[in-house]
């Protein structure tokens, strides 16, 4: 079958063992924060017998689209792939469909005629390139002309590095990709210097209202909220308070008459979607109708990050001995800072969970907090930190990783 994907490559087939591994997405987003693209990383899990002559993780990208496709973990945006010199030299990404396929390469000082060979094809037959970790000593005159996007490290925003980056960008039409963006600060720097494309997690870290208090504007929300983790549903003082926000009703409606439901009749009504739906599957919906409501005014990614995390940590619970609507809500709820700008302790007191449910949200250390902490390194491509959690919690890392691609479906949630 690999050599079917990758023509021309001679191995020998037992020489390749197929692994599973961790394979990680990293959000791209432009100056509005929408995502334009996301760069998928795979690692082979530690002590995996794997040989893989052209390196990169190849063939365990390869494997991860060929089951699932590239369009459930990039949801139709751009899919920046890192490649090896020596892989995009062997043609081995050539199997690939080039549609919204950027191949990202990190350049030699001194490209050879190979290199610049392989890239003129590669774009002929439709794929983009991008050179990552850009600085002065890489890309020289000919491969930095084959480049769609470049990737600048955003520590180079506050170094004399930038103004020779610049230089050497001048007249190229490759697009900078600002990376390693992690704080808000960063951000704001890299933005002011005119660039439209951003990498790293700095819209989980914004800049915070100073404020002891939810935002006056979000406190309805928030009795809601508190009345929705109340076990069981006290319908008399729920429902008026969700009927007296129309915005809340029509997302609420909206969401239980979609495919995410697949209710058979139509609903049209809150106390009718909480009898057929049931207390469980009414938390869900109604807590994301209103995290939506409260994310409208920052970037959507938050929002689709929330339900990947919520989706994952609730399949992974049945087999980690953990609940799995207390594990939805937590993954849901881990991102309601940055959504509100203001830091977990302040939340938490307006919601009505158990004491270990609270230390989880708060970063504690708590089996309740496991799998939550398992998705974060992902996000982070920190292997190591996922290999950590799976050997103290006695995890099974091949049910978590094959969970954690389920639930990277497309989770793409409308705002409005």
């Amino acid at each position: 079958m690999l050599d079917a994907i990758v023509p021309g490559l001679e191995m020998d087939p037992e020489a390749i063992v197929q692994a599973p591994g961790y394979l990680s997405r990293q959000p791209i987003l432009d100056r509005r924060g929408v995502v334009f693209g996301y760069e998928l990383l795979f690692h082979h899990a530690p002590g995996a017998k794997h040989v893989d002559p052209l390196g990169a993780g190849r063939h365990g990208l390869l494997d991860a689209m060929a089951v699932f496709g590239v369009e459930r973990f990039t949801a139709g945006s751009r899919a920046f792939l890192e490649c090896s010199v020596e892989s995009l030299v062997e043609d081995a990404w050539d199997g690939l469909p080039p549609a919204h396929m950027v191949l990202q390469v990190s350049s030699p000082a001194e490209p050879s005629a190979q290199l610049l060979r392989a890239c003129r094809t590669l774009r002929e037959n439709g794929f983009q390139i991008a050179l990552s970790r850009f600085d002065t000593a890489h890309a020289a005159g000919e491969l930095l002309g084959h480049a769609d996007y470049v990737k600048v490290d955003a520590a180079a925003f506050e170094s004399p590095v930038w103004q020779a980056v610049c230089a050497r960008l001048a007249g190229s039409r490759a697009i900078i990709v600002a990376d390693r963006v992690q704080t808000h600060d960063a951000y704001c720097k890299a933005r002011a210097l005119g660039i439209k494309y951003f990498q790293g997690f700095y819209f989980c870290s914004p800049e915070l209202i100073p404020t002891n208090t939810i935002p006056a504007h979000h406190a309805q929300q928030f009795r809601i909220l508190h009345e929705l983790f109340k076990d069981p549903l006290d319908l008399k003082t729920l429902s008026p308070l969700v009927m007296a926000d129309p915005s809340l009703v029509y997302r609420l409606l909206r969401f239980v008459n979609s495919p995410l439901c697949a209710v058979r009749e139509t609903v049209t009504s809150v106390e009718a979607a909480i009898m057929m739906l049931g207390d469980a599957q009414f938390r869900r919906i109604a807590t994301l109708a209103i995290q939506c409501g409260l994310s409208q005014d920052r970037p959507p990614e938050l929002l689709n990050m929330a339900l990947v995390r919520a989706r994952f940590c609730s399949a992974a619970a049945p087999a980690c001995g953990l609940d799995p609507d207390e594990q939805y809500l937590i993954g849901m709820l881990s991102l309601l800072p940055p959504m509100l700008r203001v830091p977990m302790h302040t939340i938490l007191p307006a919601l009505p969970f158990r004491d270990e449910v609270r230390d989880a949200l708060a970063g504690h250390s708590r089996p309740e907090r496991a799998l939550l902490s398992w998705i974060e390194h992902i996000e982070e491509n920190d292997v190591a930190g996922c290999e950590e959690i799976t050997v103290r919690f006695n995890f099974d890392r091949d049910k978590l990783v094959d969970t954690y691609w389920h639930a990277l479906g497309d989770t793409t949630v409308p705002l409005n």
